[in-house]
């Protein structure tokens, strides 16, 4: 059975920097026809504007603002999450939803097949119109009638009908039980979920997924895009903006957002720029590069202030895959070994000081996760398969088992060949983590070092020998969509590219059975929790891959204009802290000046 994942492809970060350019009338040059050129500019102080670095992807149109524009031109990452809103946010760290142009969603009974949607009747498009359900129903619509969009494939494979009962209430009907619709699809959080589009704008275009939108399309949020080119993207805030007659937020004190193009460009030079008041806030960045900014500048903090380990959780857990397919990774036995021979405890100790990053899960500790990792059921399988001890001699057992015998060099070898346990990485990402694993690797006598190459990701895609340190994003509520990487219908054949970064290419019918067991339920059914931890178990009696950390996004935040960035000790609305997230906009509009 085809079972659809929310999972989001993760792409290493190539950080640069450009110096902001200006827009003004006289240009000296035309500009391409992508860019949005003003006839004027009004000028809004520093102490009102947020300057943030962020490196453009490659996939990106300059103009494009419209969320329906395919092929992939469009990214809610460079500044248009300021544009567009969902029904719902979700507060990772507070565990709830956010109502937003919905005031309520809600399944009518726990057989979840039908949801309920009630608008908020104050929300309005940026024109001055009023959102409606039409617009609920033909984003909807759009999704699965057009298959070049993001969620055609949960439409069409979920929805049976969609229907508007009012100006303000939207009915959804499932052809299935759908327990996870309403927050893996509706509800935004990190770079998942869907925004509601205008109707009455789209529906007039020749083709709705090919008009960019530039600065004309009606939109929801808070900001309209009043200049942008290569090296920036300016934002002003609209006074009109519905959330704030309606409750939801105070009246931004931002009035600007400046987003510069550091692409092609040292993270060094990102850095110092930060140092010098320059941007207030910027990807994120290594423990050592945010370590020296928080020396050299006392109005900056991290997450966690100005202690280690600088990050919030992100929801991009890290393993060590391999292709199981490929012989001698297809032995568990041998992937057993690699693990066995990993040291948790002394990676939180020399890369985190001592903060628990490593983990032995495939999704990340949120709050209700953690629950879940938590429970008497999955203690018990954790308990008979010790995913996380460390053991170079029950690790070498299994490669003698396995029928490998140390060589003169002290590597593990059979048939006059060492294994390749060549670790496949990004050095933006991985620089620290790679290397301390080969390290460790090599003690226990696997042939490791690693690949910094161009040439990585590819390796990985195809499935070439070695190990693969890469993420994935999957679950953030409960275990399911973590757990559903892992299934039979996306193991990709010999030879065949691996699909969308599942690199395990795994297949086990008693694991396929398991998750189809359990996916018509909700997350607090005992039955779901019994059958998820049993597909845990198998994880980690397989070693399907190896979990090594989670992931932390590790942000500075200049407080030296904005002060209330969002933080360990004071989280504000409970969302993550990326300004790029679709929760970002949540970031920028709480931001109070700092009166410098």
């Amino acid at each position: 059975m085809v079972r659809l994942t929310f999972a989001a492809a993760m792409t290493s970060l190539v950080l640069a920097l450009t110096p902001i350019a200006t827009f003004a009338q006289d240009a000296p040059s035309p500009a391409a026809a992508a860019d949005i050129v003003p006839a004027s500019l009004p000028e809004v102080p520093r102490n009102q504007t947020v300057v943030l670095a962020w490196g453009v992807s490659s996939g990106a149109t300059i103009g494009t603002t419209n969320p329906w524009s395919v092929p992939p031109t469009y990214t809610h990452q460079e500044g248009n999450n300021l544009l567009w809103e969902p029904l719902m946010y979700f507060a990772i760290y507070k565990n709830e939803f956010i109502p937003w142009l919905a005031d309520s969603m809600d399944y009518t009974d726990d057989t979840f097949t039908t949801l309920v949607i009630k608008l908020n009747a104050q929300a309005q498009w940026s024109d001055g119109t009023p959102v409606t359900s039409k617009d609920v129903v033909y984003t909807f619509q759009g999704q699965i009638d057009n298959e070049r969009l993001q969620y055609h494939n949960q439409f069409t494979q979920e929805v049976a009908s969609v229907t508007a009962v009012d100006d303000l209430t939207v009915e959804v009907k499932f052809n299935a039980p759908a327990p996870r619709f309403k927050f893996e699809v509706l509800t935004q959080k990190f770079d998942t979920g869907v925004s509601i589009v205008p109707e009455a704008y789209l529906s007039a275009q020749a083709d709705p997924t090919a008009a960019p939108g530039r600065d004309e399309i009606p939109h929801s949020g808070p900001f309209n895009v009043v200049a942008w080119n290569n090296n920036q993207k300016i934002l002003d805030l609209r006074p009109d903006w519905w959330a704030v007659k309606a409750g939801r937020v105070a009246e931004p004190a931002v009035k600007r957002v400046i987003m510069v193009n550091i692409l092609n460009q040292p993270i060094d030079t990102v850095a110092q720029r930060i140092v010098n008041n320059e941007f207030d806030s910027s990807v994120d960045m290594r423990a050592q590069i945010i370590g020296t900014i928080l020396q050299q500048n006392p109005d900056v903090q991290s997450w966690t202030g100005t202690e280690s380990p600088y990050g919030y959780l992100d929801w991009w857990p890290n393993s060590l895959w391999v292709n199981t397919q490929l012989e001698p990774y297809s032995d568990p036995n041998v992937r057993k070994a690699i693990s066995l021979a990993i040291d948790r405890n002394l990676i939180d100790e020399i890369l985190y000081e001592g903060a628990k990053i490593a983990t032995i899960y495939p999704f990340p500790l949120y709050p209700n996760l953690q629950a879940f990792a938590d429970s008497p059921e999955v203690k018990a399988e954790e308990a008979k398969y010790e995913p996380g001890k460390f053991d170079l001699e029950a690790s070498a057992k299994l490669m003698t088992d396995a029928g490998f015998a140390l060589d003169g060099d002290g590597l593990w070898a059979k048939d006059g060949q060492t294994l390749d346990a060549t670790i496949q990485a990004f050095e933006t990402i991985h620089g620290d983590i790679a290397p301390v694993l080969a390290e460790m690797l090599r003690n226990a006598g696997f042939d490791a070092n690693v690949n910094f190459g161009t040439d990585a990701y590819q390796n990985m895609t195809d499935g070439k020998a070695g190990l693969y340190m890469f993420g994935h994003g999957a679950s953030l509520f409960d275990p399911f969509e973590a757990l559903n990487l892992y299934d039979s219908d996306f193991a990709a054949a010999p030879g065949a590219p691996a699909n969308a970064g599942r690199f395990s290419r795994y297949s086990n019918p008693e694991y396929d059975a398991l998750i189809n067991e359990i996916a018509p339920l909700d997350s607090s059914d005992p039955k779901f929790i019994a059958g998820a931890a049993k597909a845990l178990g198998i994880y980690w009696r397989d070693t399907i891959d190896i979990p090594v950390i989670q992931w932390l996004h590790r942000i500075p935040y200049n407080n030296h204009y904005w002060t209330n960035w969002p933080s360990a000790s004071s989280p504000g609305l409970g969302t993550n802290g990326a300004f790029w997230a679709y929760t970002g906009m949540l970031v920028i509009t709480g931001l109070q000046p700092s009166g410098k």
